[in-house]
């Protein structure tokens, strides 16, 4: 049900166990305030655990996807470099365990039945859940709190990260990020135009307004 259609958008690749995709969406909403008109989010969900992951949608965490411990230490020297640049505060740095796939999943579905601005809280509340509360969305039962403040039916989410054609729906939407090139996230597109990463407001503005 979403009315975006008629809205200046912008496209947005994106994983909520990336930090780096909360960052980006707090630069997102600095570029935002520079606005006279909003400049709506086209979802996209991306799977940052896609080596990992079970043909069940299960992950192994066993599975060597090329990530070493100098690697994380650099993630997280970079998340807090941002988190002071765009001055945001975060109870976590890295979410190495937690599986999105419930919370993508519960946020495809509520995209579908609710209103943008619906969807936009409840997205930004996974987010938030995970970022600054610490807690599992890959949990039902965070789900279904986030759900409820943002005004979401506590058994549609419920029902979502259960739904095995949903599943499936969504784990193809991966796939088609893939495949249209995308293998990073967070990932920005404007008129055939992109930016990757936590970008800082005055580089969303040039991918959008070419200033």
């Amino acid at each position: 049900m979403s009315d975006t259609a008629s809205r200046e958008q912008i496209t947005v690749f994106s994983d909520y166990v990336c930090p780096f995709c909360y960052l980006g969406r707090h630069s997102l909403d600095q570029y935002q305030e520079t606005r006279e008109e909003p400049l709506e989010i086209d979802w996209h969900p991306f799977d940052l655990r896609s080596q990992k992951r079970n043909p069940d949608g299960s992950i192994d965490h066993s599975v060597d996807d090329g990530k070493d411990e100098e690697y994380f230490e650099q993630a997280k020297e970079n998340v807090r470099r941002l988190q002071e640049e765009y001055d945001v505060e975060m109870d976590l740095e890295l979410s190495r365990d937690v599986d999105s796939l419930p919370a993508q999943m519960a946020a495809v579905r509520v995209h579908d039945e609710y209103d943008y601005e619906t969807w936009l809280t409840f997205d930004w509340g996974i987010f938030e859940a995970l970022w600054t509360e610490g807690r599992d969305i890959g949990d039902a039962d965070v789900l279904v709190d986030v759900a409820e403040e943002a005004g979401v039916d506590p058994d549609l989410v419920r029902e979502a990260v259960d739904d095995d054609d949903l599943r499936e729906r969504v784990r193809g939407m991966f796939e088609e990020a893939s495949q249209q090139g995308v293998t990073g996230v967070p990932t920005f597109a404007y008129d055939g135009y992109g930016a990757r990463g936590a970008v800082p407001p005055e580089q969303l503005e040039r991918l959008v307004e070419g200033t």
